[in-house]
């Protein structure tokens, strides 16, 4: 894989796993349109890394308050990992099978878009506000499990369902990026799993194309998390969810047209 291909993916990982606009269908569309054929699951652990370190550092401040202060966070954010670790081990090779050749991502774009609508409405009406909780993290668990599907965003969902079990919008943030270290991290062992067992083969990736896309993924994640909690402080998602719907509809185009 050429150096610049594999910077742009890691661009495209590292903003779209924070926006809510999912990584996973957008890594299917650039795949297609770079014509790259997937780098391999050494490639997206690389990819995960430099998402990884992006979101521990944006973070690293309140991380180190919760390690030493708040061991209930702790306890919501194993809760909320569980349903998704379930769902990825259980039934992640026959998701991946069904939906990774991008046949129907317009329909978890136009799904995600809405979430994301309805959330905004909700938050903005009047209503009695919760701390994050066993209910809210088990509420925001479900919707990350739900999110394994390839075009319905991780953080769309996870911020969604938090503002929906009574979350204020920066504490559902604020949740759902810190929710997606451990999910990070269990996809980067489950990766290298693969790798070190042989299921999975390594291609041949220059080392300079992996760093460059584990460093794009990592630059552009933490720009990416700044730009989500700006969104969330002025109250509105709405543009990501007119994004979705366009790219939706564009796709849906695409079925019949074979534009891509």
């Amino acid at each position: 894989m050429e150096v610049w291909k594999a910077a742009v993916l890691g661009a495209v990982q590292g903003l779209t796993e924070f926006l809510p606009v999912s990584s996973s269908g957008h890594i299917i569309l650039f795949e297609k349109l770079l014509r790259v054929q997937g780098g391999g699951a050494f490639f997206g652990v690389m990819l995960h890394a430099g998402t990884l370190i992006a979101v521990l550092f944006a973070y690293f401040y309140k991380i180190s308050e919760i390690i030493k202060n708040d061991r209930k966070m702790l306890l919501y954010l194993l809760i909320a990992t569980v349903p998704a670790a379930l769902v990825g081990f259980f039934l992640g090779d026959m998701i991946d099978r069904i939906f990774f050749g991008g046949k129907y991502l317009w329909i978890f774009f136009a799904l995600t878009a809405a979430l994301l609508l309805l959330a905004g409405r909700y938050a903005k009406k009047p209503r009695i506000l919760r701390p994050i909780g066993v209910k809210t993290s088990l509420i925001a668990g479900a919707a990350q499990a739900l999110a394994i599907v390839p075009g319905l965003s991780r953080s769309g969902a996870t911020i969604s369902a938090c503002i929906f079990a009574g979350a204020d919008r920066e504490s559902a943030a604020d949740f759902s990026f810190l929710m997606s270290i451990p999910i990070i991290a269990g996809a980067i062992f489950a990766e290298l799993l693969k790798v070190f067992t042989g299921s999975a083969a390594v291609p041949e990736i220059f080392w300079l194309s992996l760093a460059a896309g584990a460093l794009t993924a990592a630059v552009f994640g933490f720009l990416s998390i700044r730009l989500v909690l700006r969104s969330i402080k002025k109250g509105s998602l709405r543009g990501f969810a007119v994004y979705l719907f366009a790219l939706a509809a564009f796709l849906l185009a695409n079925n019949f047209l074979y534009i891509l």
